[in-house]
């Protein structure tokens, strides 16, 4: 086996397992929390009636959630992580070991593409109970979900990836993260049509990957009738698929540069500069 190949493999390995020891972290009382404010929104939904259609505003939400969920967890998970194993030493602890960048990332990528998928299946399960408007998605439906979601992370992970990289501090990393996407999950159509938003905000909506999962997701579990509330009254396929491509290919040109470059930089000094800037947070 080739030390890259066993890097690769060290990488699922650790990916699995740190996913496993999160099941049991104090981090699923947030996975809880959003799951309880999913649905309570769901709830208040179900019997508002989407216009020019029959179903009710619950059923265009929940697939339109999962698909921001899976956008949201592909740019906030990795940038929170990466800061975070930057100022614990993780990352400089990996940097000494040959080939330990390779298996650190492909462990990250691992973990997070995990976390995403148990909290989409922790909304959504419930969801099916609580809104109706899905059965005729049937399997093909439902597989059809799954290949917009891993197009939706290929497209987000990779700028998670470069965020942790730029940013100096976990906090400066959620401050990246949270706010930007919290603007643009705003006027991506997530918990209304987008045709309720003004036409400049439809076209600044469309430039990110948030807006085209959503449609996306939207497409594949929603009966046709749906794509009346819809842009141009069209699911747009081709036009989903072309610019999460466009996302995932440039984010794959642009993150491994900057990895390197923060894998470089990367020095016992600054990390100690780092801890005790995170002491001192936490003293303050």
């Amino acid at each position: 086996m080739s030390p890259g190949t066993y890097a690769v493999r060290l990488g699922l390995e650790r990916g699995w397992r740190e996913f496993r020891q999160s099941l049991g972290s104090s981090d699923q009382w947030y996975t809880v929390f959003i799951t309880v404010a999913y649905l309570t929104v769901l709830w208040f939904q179900r019997d508002s009636k989407v216009d020019g259609t029959t179903l009710s505003l619950a059923a265009l939400t929940l697939p339109s959630m999962i698909g921001m969920s899976v956008a949201f967890g592909g740019v906030v998970g990795p940038a929170s992580q990466l800061s975070v194993n930057r100022e614990d030493g993780t990352l400089l602890r990996a940097k000494a070991v040959p080939n330990g960048m390779v298996g650190y990332l492909v462990g990250r990528v691992v973990q997070t593409s995990l976390d995403t998928f148990f909290s989409l299946l922790v909304v959504f399960i419930p969801g099916l109970l609580l809104v109706q408007g899905f059965a005729q998605a049937g399997v093909s439906g439902f597989l059809y979900v799954i290949v917009v979601l891993v197009a939706g992370l290929l497209a987000t992970l990779p700028w998670g990836a470069v965020i942790g990289s730029v940013t100096k501090s976990p906090g400066g990393a959620m401050g990246f993260t949270m706010l930007p996407m919290m603007g643009i999950i705003a006027i991506s159509g997530i918990f209304y049509p987008i045709s309720a938003i003004p036409g400049w905000l439809q076209v600044v909506a469309q430039a990110f990957p948030v807006y085209w999962l959503g449609l996306g997701t939207r497409s594949a579990l929603l009966p046709d009738s749906a794509v009346a509330a819809e842009i141009g009254g069209s699911w747009r396929t081709l036009e989903m698929f072309g610019v999460l491509g466009v996302w995932a290919v440039v984010g794959f040109l642009v993150a491994p540069t900057i990895l390197r470059r923060m894998a470089r930089r990367e020095s016992g000094s600054d990390m100690e500069q780092r801890r005790q800037a995170a002491l001192q947070r936490g003293v303050g």
